[in-house]
C-alpha cells in the first residue's frame, strides 16, 4: 500500500543555531518535506531583513534540498520601511510572540495597536502574519486557557484588516478551530503531529511531551483531528518541532518547551490520520492547502516527489550531533509509515 503525497510542506518549523540546526535542519527533507516555513525566535531574534537572509545562508549551507520561507520576528525594530524591504527580498511573512508566552519571546508584543501601520503594510504588500495565539499568564489567565483567551485578538486584526492573510500557528482547543472557521478565507490555522495524539494527560509529569501550547483535553484534540482530516483549505500541517538539547529537557524544574517531531513529520501525521479511520484527505493537509495559503508554486520545488508506503519506522530513542542529543517524539515506538523521496 502506498500513496502519492507530492510535495509536502511543514509550514511551522524551528531550526536554531550552530551544533543544533546542523542537527535538525536536514530532518526537514529526511520527514518528507519539501518546503517549510521558518521561525525566526534565534537569540537575538531575527528582526532585520539583512539577519534574515544570512540565517536563510546558513540554512542551505547545511541542506539545500528544502525551500525555506523566512520570516521576521515583530517587534519595535520592525517598521513598514521593514515590511517593504522584506517583501523586496522575499520574505514570506511575520511572526507575532506575545511577550513571555514560549521559548525566546521575551522580546514579543505587549500591545498591538503600536503594530497597526506594520500590519497594513503587511496586508499591502501580502505578507502573512503567523500568530502564536495565547495570551500571557497573569491572572487568571493560564496555560490551559491562554489560547481562548486570545482568539478575540485574533478577530480583531481580522476585522481590522480584513485582506490581511493570518495564521492562527499550533491550534491546540475546539474553540480555536471554530474561531478560525468563523473568520474569512485570509484566516487559516496550523495544526501539529504531536496535538494529534497528546492531551494534558500526556504531558503532566513528561517533560519530553510539554509544548507550548501545551495539549489540552481530549474533545480538543478531537477538534483539531477533525479539523486537520476534513479537508478544509482553512488547516494545514505546521509541526512547530520545537528542538531542544537533553540536559534542557530533564533537569527537573523549569524544563523546556518545545516536541521534536521532524525526524519523521509525515509519517506522525499518517499515523494520526490512519488511526482516525480517515486518509483520503492527507494529501490536502500536509501539501495542498499549506502551499496554496502561502502561494508556493510546486515549480519551486524540484523534482523529487514523497511517498507515503505502509513500512514498519522505528522512531530512534535519540538522534544526535556534535555532542547535542534531542529526543524525538514517541522515541523507540514504531509507526506505520514511512516515506520515501521518488
Amino acid at each position: 500500500m502506498s500513496i502519492d503525497l507530492g510535495r509536502p510542506g511543514d509550514f511551522h518549523v524551528h531550526l536554531r543555531d550552530g551544533a543544533m540546526a546542523e542537527l535538525v535542519t536536514p530532518q526537514v527533507h529526511s520527514g518528507g518535506a519539501s518546503v517549510c516555513y521558518v521561525m525566526p525566535n534565534l537569540v537575538p531574534p531575527l528582526d532585520n531583513v539583512p539577519a534574515v537572509l544570512d540565517y536563510h545562508k546558513k540554512l542551505q549551507a547545511i541542506d539545500n534540498r528544502p525551500k525555506y520561507l523566512m520570516s521576521l520576528y515583530l517587534s519595535p525594530n520592525i517598521t513598514p520601511e521593514t515590511i517593504r524591504e522584506a517583501k523586496s527580498k522575499n520574505i514570506y511573512g511575520v511572526k507575532c510572540y506575545p511577550a513571555g508566552v514560549t521559548t525566546n519571546s521575551a522580546h514579543g508584543v505587549g500591545s498591538y495597536e503600536p503594530f497597526f501601520p506594520v500590519f497594513a503594510e503587511m496586508e499591502k504588500c501580502d505578507l502573512v502574519l503567523n500568530l502564536h495565539g495565547e495570551c500571557p499568564s497573569t491572572g487568571n489567565i493560564n496555560v490551559m486557557n491562554a489560547e481562548p483567551e486570545f482568539l478575540p485578538t485574533l478577530k480583531m486584526l481580522h476585522q481590522r484588516f480584513p485582506k490581511l492573510r493570518i495564521i492562527l500557528e499550533h491550534c491546540t482547543t475546539r474553540a480555536a478551530v471554530e474561531a478560525v472557521k468563523e473568520c474569512g478565507d485570509t484566516v487559516a490555522a496550523t495544526i501539529t503531529c504531536h496535538h494529534l495524539f497528546l492531551t494534558v494527560d500526556s504531558w503532566g509529569g513528561n517533560a519530553f511531551n510539554f509544548c507550548k501550547p501545551v495539549a489540552k483535553f481530549p474533545d480538543d484534540r478531537q477538534a483539531l483531528i477533525d479539523a486537520a482530516t476534513s479537508g478544509s483549505p482553512k488547516f494545514f500541517f505546521g509541526s512547530d518541532s520545537a528542538p531542544h538539547p537533553l540536559e534542557a529537557k530533564t533537569k527537573g524544574k523549569n524544563a523546556s518547551a518545545g516536541v521534536f517531531t521532524q525526524n519523521a513529520s509525515i509519517a506522525y501525521i499518517s499515523e494520526a490520520f490512519h488511526q482516525s479511520g480517515n486518509m483520503e484527505n492527507l494529501k490536502k493537509f500536509v501539501t495542498d492547502n499549506g502551499k496554496k495559503f502561502y502561494k508556493i508554486d510546486d515549480s519551486e520545488l524540484g523534482k523529487e516527489t514523497v511517498r507515503l508506503v505502509k513500512r514498519p519506522n522505528k522512531i530512534p530513542e535519540v538522534i544526535e550531533h556534535e555532542g547535542v542529543v534531542v529526543v524525538p517524539f514517541m522515541a523507540g515506538e514504531t509507526l506505520e509509515y514511512s516515506v520515501e523521496w521518488v
